[in-house]
């Protein structure tokens, strides 16, 4: 059973009216008899709008959360690329006690020890953020939890948090987060940070370490308090300057409408640049290498609907282009406690804050994702860390377009926002000569997975209503060569390259056919990866094979596992059976032995 709802990890402040607020409250509403169902899109494949983050794609979970290492969770964060995975979860992380697994006055659910949350964060081949205990522990503490991830297990940690949402420590008037700090002032958080920053780093300097602001135009920005002399931003950037690495941020931004939450998107740049140039007054020359990363974020308005899934795809993008080197959706899991309701899409409002079912009274089984999943699924589509973005502009207002230059084309995003009309679009190049038919990857409001089919033009596609779509365009030669997109591992020190199965794509009206590839090795294992994909519409697959070198599957996702001896045979999991003509998905796993490719592989469809 899911562990109650959390204690409020505090988006409802962040969406207290202010001026800047009010500003971007204004923008475009679906008007289903006036919206347009043409566009078209120009992309600029040499302007550069930077790269997609090595731990940019990222989700939280939380110690309360008994579903978040379930065997499945794997499987499904490397199906949707994620990249990162924050933990304990959100408020949290100021009453968690890493070393005795203990929360004052929090629950903790069984299986979310900190060694159980890296198995799983290595499996999904992503990276690791964790929140050090500001509000109840010392820079002590942070410094051991640093030298056991880091030097005694070996994890490589990278990203570490001094405390959650530290500005609610009642400092304002308003207090959600737990402080037990006498002084509760910026001025004491921003020192107490710099004994944080100096005791970690003596464990491990490589590591990097983030500050907490208040996002521009939420509670409490601007405002400052008794005995300050200045807001929280200033005042902990002034003592801080440049010993932090990254400057932490949350936005939860709501919304009075679907369409409304779909406006959201205008808030990023303003955000971005406020806080870089916060960064710039006291950071000196150091300035540029500090990162901005955004550890909560979602809409906070209608969560399991279609529009949340749209809003996920443009949203992220935008602050990837906007430079943002972290993004964590919040919540993997999250619970409810309420009946199920009607969203303004149509959707059913399951009143939950999670990308997957807790399994809650009224939800589907637990683990089965909701629309938000598969809009976060659709941003691990787009591109892989390393991978340019580029220029993208819609002439269309209901529809958003983003580009990502990769080492064999280009991918256009295309986030159709007209509830009810497709849209037809016309797409033109500079800079890039697109060649041969396209793979489009899509997923459309009502749809329970992501298809993939092949496209009969990259400069013309008709896209469904509220609908995100990938337009993988293969390259005519012309584009300079992007910088090639390394691929997130669990593993250190992978020693062969990928290889490849001869499965066959299977012909129009087969049932389905499976491609096996080994996507990393070590000695004495190795990690592997099947695409399965139908030839017509199908309800679920069966995938088989036998090893010859004595191989076993140690641990498997997205798929249910049965070896007998040399023989393995796979079955689709709840979620990714029902597959459309052409349509694919994948499961992987990790094995003992040496990889390599067995023949042949089979793959029955029912």
């Amino acid at each position: 059973m899911p562990g109650p709802l959390p204690r409020r990890r505090a988006g409802v402040a962040l969406l207290a009216a202010t001026a800047l607020a009010a500003a971007l409250m204004t923008g475009v509403t679906v008007d289903p008899a006036s919206a347009a169902t043409s566009a078209s899109v120009t992309v600029s494949a040499n302007n550069s709008r930077g790269t997609i983050p090595a731990a940019g794609h990222g989700v939280n979970v939380a110690v309360y959360d008994g579903n978040m290492n379930h065997s499945s969770i794997s499987g499904l964060l490397r199906n949707a690329g994620f990249t990162a995975v924050r933990y304990p979860g959100g408020s949290y992380g100021d009453i968690y006690h890493w070393k005795t697994h203990t929360t004052e006055g929090g629950y903790v659910a069984p299986g979310t020890e900190f060694d159980t949350y890296m198995n799983t964060v290595r499996s999904a081949g992503a990276q690791a953020v964790v929140i050090a205990n500001y509000g109840t522990g010392t820079a002590q503490e942070a410094a051991d939890w640093v030298r056991y991830a880091n030097v005694t297990k070996g994890y490589g940690v990278k990203y570490w948090e001094i405390g959650n949402e530290v500005y609610g420590n009642g400092h304002y008037g308003s207090g959600w987060e737990q402080d037990n700090h006498a002084d509760k002032s910026p001025r004491a958080y921003a020192n107490n940070v710099l004994q944080y920053i100096s005791a970690m780093k003596a464990v491990d300097s490589s590591i990097k370490i983030g500050v907490v602001l208040t996002t521009p135009g939420g509670w409490p920005d601007g405002i400052v308090g008794s005995g300050d002399s200045a807001d929280w931003n200033n005042t902990v950037m002034s003592i801080v300057k440049d010993k932090a690495d990254f400057a932490i941020v949350h936005w939860y931004p709501g919304a009075s409408s679907a369409a409304d939450s779909l406006n959201k998107v205008s808030q990023i740049s303003t955000i971005t640049s406020t806080v870089r140039s916060l960064i710039s007054r006291y950071a000196g020359s150091s300035a540029s290498s500090i990162g901005i990363a955004v550890t909560e974020m979602n809409p906070s308005y209608q969560l399991n609907s279609a529009t949340a899934a749209l809003f996920a795809a443009d949203s992220s993008l935008t602050w990837f282009e906007n430079g943002a080197i972290n993004l964590d959706w919040w919540n993997l899991h999250n619970g409810t406690s309420q009946s199920p309701g009607r969203n303004d899409d149509g959707t059913t409002d399951y009143h939950d804050e999670g990308i997957l079912s807790s399994g809650a009274s009224g939800e589907p089984a637990a683990n089965t994702p909701f629309p938000t999943y598969y809009g976060l699924a659709m941003v691990g589509k787009a591109g892989s860390p390393g991978d340019t973005l580029v220029q993208a502009s819609s002439s269309n207002s209901l529809l958003s377009a983003h580009a990502v230059k990769t080492a064999t084309g280009l991918n256009v995003v295309l986030v159709n926002k007209d509830l009810n009309n497709s849209t037809t679009v016309s797409l033109s190049y500079s800079g890039f000569s697109p060649s041969g038919s396209p793979t489009v990857v899509q997923w459309q409001k009502g749809a329970t997975s992501i298809s993939t089919t092949t496209g009969s033009s990259a400069t013309s596609i008709t896209l469904p209503p509220y609908s995100i779509t990938v337009l993988k365009a293969g390259s005519g030669g012309s584009n300079p060569s992007p910088s090639p997109s390394p691929s997130p591992s669990p593993t250190p020190s992978p020693s062969s390259s990928p290889s490849p199965s001869p499965s066959p794509s299977p012909s129009p009206g087969q049932g389905c056919s499976a491609a096996y590839r080994v996507t990393n090795s070590w000695p004495g294992g190795f990690q592997g990866e099947v695409t399965v994909t139908a030839g017509r519409a199908i309800n679920g697959w069966t995938v088989g094979w036998t090893y010859t070198g004595g191989q076993t599957i140690s641990q498997l996702w997205s798929g249910t596992l049965s070896q007998s001896g040399a023989a393995v045979t796979v079955k689709n999991a709840s979620y990714n059976g029902a597959l459309g003509a052409g349509a694919s998905t994948t499961f992987g796993f990790t094995a003992n032995g040496t990889g390599g490719v067995p023949s042949p592989i089979t793959c029955t469809a029912t």
